[in-house]
């Protein structure tokens, strides 16, 4: 039976899937470690998660068996962004992880700059930390050599898409260096209307063009080339697919109509509606970006909203404060309270992304009374999740006023019945979860097996898509609306913290 390799390089793990026609997974997967060399600091070691990525596909194909592979499809964790030397294969530092702040003060001056609208203009991002060019900026000016072998042309620059191509498809040995427009479209580098690096964008950053892969389509056969049959699958197959991990969510939910929106719940939460061909421009703290776009048509693109902590809020509770052993014991704890007793629990632990982007945010529990309990801290991380969902989906109506059917759920937390149902209360429409939690996985299979006609067409993959469940709003509005100014009082809480000179 022919199958499409689905690679998932995500923030916490990496996932090697088996992907057949009616869209049936087989799936290996391996963690690896979160370096935090100082408070605010992420790094992820990208030899580290290369190595991974080649014992989990080995693992996978052993386990599962071969069969034909019609073709590679790749989604990753976005704008983690590392540097390497082209000769050698070794990076120049550690990959600096989406969620790092180390950058704060640089993107406040970046932000004070008059160029810094165009720069949003151009790119439909704020310029913040959570974005690439900042992170590459760090690296060159911070890493020894790396500056020199950038103009000497031996460095390439990239997120972890690029990395992961380069040694798929050969490494020091004639690997290919490549991205997608969903991928460079985090940067701050990208022209989102020309889909190429600008250079005014390079200029501003001081980021050499040459560091930069080639943007090429989500989904092309022809584009990202064979694999190395001397690498972990052990032939040449076609890489037919390429992806930013929220993205291939959007395609994985089958979210090809504008208005469709889905959002993941994993280790941050991220919310993307399809708004079509043209651009939407926020003007409520979102993010305009590529949804995908498939060889030889346009370009699909869609609004974001990026929660940088929900499921690591639980992370949290289980490994800082021990008030659970595992992840899943949140709900069976959650749901031994009522309510969440006044507790409100803002997770800023790397500010808050949309729709406020405030990176001098603190994370703070308020609320709390002798009548709390560890199951009121509990609920009132979980409904965190749901508040922020709400508080950028606020935003999302107001930027692009269309009347929303439903919201699709997917990732690790839409497992937890008692948030959706939370979520489902505080949207005021239903929330509907997919059968299967991998719809990462099988955004990237999808597009892969577009592209090299393993499914026929758009039309057929909703047949693939199923229903799990589905919550239906219960809650007041009376009811909604008190717990949404209760939360919002403690969002203000944590934005005012720090005053403008302790957050130095």
């Amino acid at each position: 039976m022919a199958h499409i390799l689905a690679i998932d390089q995500g923030t916490t793990s990496t996932r090697c899937s088996l992907v057949d026609q009616d869209a049936n997974l087989k799936l290996q997967q391996r963690e690896h470690r979160q370096i935090h060399p100082q408070p605010g600091w992420v790094e992820h070691d990208p030899l580290e998660i290369w190595n991974s990525t080649r014992q989990v596909i080995a693992d996978c194909l052993s386990q599962h068996g071969t069969g034909q592979i019609a073709a590679v499809a790749l989604t990753n964790q976005r704008e983690t962004t590392l540097i390497w030397d082209r000769r050698t294969g070794r990076p120049f530092y550690n990959a600096i992880v989406w969620q790092d702040t180390r950058i704060r003060h640089a993107c406040e001056q970046y932000a004070a700059d008059s160029f810094s609208p165009v720069v949003t203009q151009k790119t439909g991002l704020p310029i913040a930390t959570y974005f690439s060019a900042p992170k590459i900026r760090w690296i060159l000016d911070h890493v020894d050599l790396a500056r020199d072998a950038a103009a000497q042309g031996h460095a390439l620059a990239g997120t972890i898409d690029s990395w992961l191509i380069w040694n798929l498809t050969g490494g020091p040995n004639g690997g290919r260096h490549l991205t997608d427009v969903t991928n460079a479209s985090r940067t701050l580098l990208m022209n989102l209307r020309t889909l190429d690096w600008d250079d005014e964008l390079l200029e501003f950053f001081n980021i050499p063009r040459s560091l930069l892969p080639r943007i090429n389509p989500s989904s092309d056969p022809a584009a990202y080339g064979l694999t190395d049959p001397a690498g972990p699958i052990g032939a040449s197959v076609p890489i037919a697919a390429n992806l930013g991990d929220q993205q291939a969510a959007l395609v994985g939910q089958c979210c090809f109509a504008p208005g469709e929106i889905k959002n993941t719940y994993g280790t941050g939460c991220f919310l993307l509606m399809n708004t079509g061909t043209t651009p939407v421009v926020s003007t409520r703290g979102l993010l305009t970006t590529v949804g995908y776009q498939f060889a030889g048509r346009p370009p699909v693109y869609a609004l974001e909203g990026s929660i940088a902590v929900a499921g690591a809020a639980i992370q949290w509770l289980r490994d800082n404060l021990g008030i659970i052993t595992q992840s899943a014991q949140v709900e069976s704890l959650a749901a031994g309270v009522a309510d969440n007793g006044g507790v409100y629990f803002v997770p800023a632990f790397s500010g808050l992304f949309a729709p406020y982007w405030r990176s001098d945010a603190r994370g703070i529990i308020v609320g709390l009374s002798a009548h709390s309990t560890k199951a009121h801290i509990a609920r009132a991380a979980l409904e965190s999740t749901a508040f922020q969902t709400l508080d950028v989906l606020s935003a999302m109506r107001q930027d692009c006023p269309i009347t929303l059917q439903s919201l699709k759920a997917d990732g690790g937390m839409s497992a937890n019945g008692l948030l959706m149902q939370f979520q489902a209360d505080l949207l005021d429409i239903p929330v509907v979860r997919c059968q299967s939690a991998e719809t990462t996985t099988l955004g990237a299979a999808f597009a892969a097996g577009l592209a090299v006609g393993f499914w026929q067409d758009e039309d057929a993959l909703p047949q693939t898509w199923r229903i799990d469940r589905s919550w239906r709003p219960t809650m007041s509005p009376s009811t909604r609306q008190r717990l949404h100014g209760q939360w919002q009082k403690a969002v203000e809480r944590s934005l005012r913290w720090l005053s403008a000179d302790e957050a130095q």
